[in-house]
Parts: structure tokens; C-alpha cells; sequence
């Protein structure tokens, strides 16, 4: 197998993405059944923003006290991901190096990096995952074991 080069080479092309109307509870059942800890936030196709795990702990933060359950169940009815999404996300082209690619991971201290066309329009993601397993298959390329 070649040694992945770009971004395209390694990115997940099949995204599952949200829309900035979808509530709370659609967006923690998504993430849970499916195990992803970032969807983005698409608006015909167009990144728009991310929502991560983390975000959703945020807001979720406030509703751990005693007796909590009911308000929190009405407040993830009312909270939709346009709420809480980071609107000024950090993205890379399909032509981006892994190298690149890695490095804005680190130095960010990101989970993860959408990746758009020119006109802004979600083609995949990168995630720290994918990176795991591009150095597993680089070191046993190389004997590594």
C-alpha cells in the first residue's frame, strides 16, 4: 500500500453532517450510536461549522446538579447545533500534506480538520484516527513491528 501523501489520500470521504436546525438530542444520539466525537455543521453542502463532543459536554455542564434530569431534557430539545457549533473552524484542501495536515492538528491541539473545496463545500475529514492509522501502516511498511 502507498504511503498516504495528501489529505485526500487519507481523509473520510462519507461525512455525516449536521444542519445548524438540528437539536441536542439528535446531535448526542448520533455521536453515541455512531462513536464520532465531531460532525460538521453543513448549509447546502458548505462547511458552516463543527460541533465536537466537547462542545456538547459544555452545555451539558450545567444540568449535573440534583434534580437536573427534567430541565435537562427541555434544554436539549431547545438547543440545536447553530447554538454551540464553532463557527470559525480551521480547514485544509484535498492537496494538503499529512505533514501540514498533522501539524495544524498539534499545534491546535485539534481532534480533527474538515476538509473543503475552493467554495468552502465539505469533501471530507481528517481526524486524529486516521493519522493513528497512517503510522501503524507506515511502520509496518517499514519492518516496524
Amino acid at each position: 500500500m502507498a504511503i498516504a501523501r495528501s489529505v485526500a489520500d487519507l481523509m473520510t470521504r462519507q461525512v455525516i453532517t449536521l444542519n445548524e436546525e438540528d437539536d441536542l438530542v439528535d446531535i448526542s444520539e448520533n455521536m453515541e450510536t455512531l462513536g464520532l466525537r465531531h460532525l460538521p455543521v453543513v448549509d447546502d453542502g458548505v462547511l458552516v461549522g463543527i460541533v465536537s463532543h466537547r462542545d456538547i459536554l459544555r452545555v451539558s455542564a450545567g444540568t449535573l446538579e440534583a434534580g437536573a434530569a427534567q430541565r435537562d431534557a427541555i434544554m436539549r430539545e431547545h438547543t440545536f447545533a447553530g447554538d454551540i457549533m464553532t463557527r470559525d473552524v480551521v480547514t485544509v484542501r484535498p492537496e494538503t500534506t499529512v505533514t501540514q495536515a498533522a501539524q495544524l492538528l498539534l499545534r491546535h491541539k485539534f481532534g480533527c480538520l474538515p476538509v473543503v473545496d475552493e467554495q468552502g463545500k465539505l469533501v471530507g475529514i481528517v481526524t486524529e484516527h486516521d493519522f493513528l492509522r497512517l503510522l501503524v501502516e507506515t511502520l509496518e511498511a517499514a519492518g516496524v513491528h
